[in-house]
């Protein structure tokens, strides 16, 4: 499983629309091909900072098929509105869960 962890940054005040764009924006992740799963948080000492976290089967699921997608243009057409600078994406693996 490879774990897309986006930071993203809004622009003040425009919190219950980005959220819902996120939510409006859920099939488009849902039909994406290799996506298991997709959640926002909020961060508790910034309330315009959010991190994405996004489950997907392979790293090519994510950079090649759904960031080459149409499904992709209407998620930024969705969320991007609302950006203060464009997100910061990481990839990861899980190496070790001890409990």
């Amino acid at each position: 499983m490879i774990y897309e962890l986006a930071h993203i940054e809004i622009q003040p005040g425009t919190q219950e629309k980005f959220e819902a764009g996120v939510q409006e924006a859920a099939p488009l992740f849902q039909r994406a091909k290799g996506c298991h799963g997709m959640e926002l948080h909020q961060t508790l000492e910034d309330p315009n900072a959010y991190l994405l976290v996004v489950q997907w089967e392979t790293l090519e699921d994510h950079t090649v098929h759904f960031r080459g997608s149409e499904d992709f243009q209407a998620w930024r057409a969705l969320v991007g509105g609302y950006f203060a600078k464009p997100p910061e994406v990481r990839h990861a693996t899980t190496v070790a869960k001890p409990f």
